[in-house]
């Protein structure tokens, strides 16, 4: 378990709603990964790279709503600078499992609470 914190930590995390809008290969990425364009509404669109290529095809994952911090200092990735961090757990295979909402209609760049 890590260190405990604050509510007011806890807000200091922008995590939002966003939908896949561009899937491609990242081929530089040192593990297997694609780089993701994810649509936020009027926060904008943002870039990702997602380990996340063991669990889901490229197809899976467009229009796919997803869970993410935004407000992240970007990340350079071999070629690639990360702006948010799409967020998921590890299953007993060691692979992600994506972090999303139970229901289809939430707008982008809705803020979870």
């Amino acid at each position: 378990m890590k260190e405990e914190i604050t509510f007011e930590d806890f807000q200091k995390v922008d995590i939002r709603i966003g939908t896949i809008i561009e899937v491609n290969d990242f081929p530089k990425a040192k593990l297997p990964a694609y780089q993701l364009k994810i649509d936020f509404g009027a926060l904008g669109v943002k870039k990702s790279s997602a380990q996340i290529t063991h669990l889901y095809s490229k197809k899976d994952l467009l229009n796919k709503q997803v869970t993410a911090i935004i407000n992240f200092k970007k990340k350079q990735i071999a070629n690639f600078f990360s702006e948010c961090l799409v967020l998921g757990v590890y299953n007993s295979n060691n692979h992600v499992v994506l972090l999303q909402s139970s229901k289809t209609d939430i707008k982008n760049g809705e803020q979870v609470s």
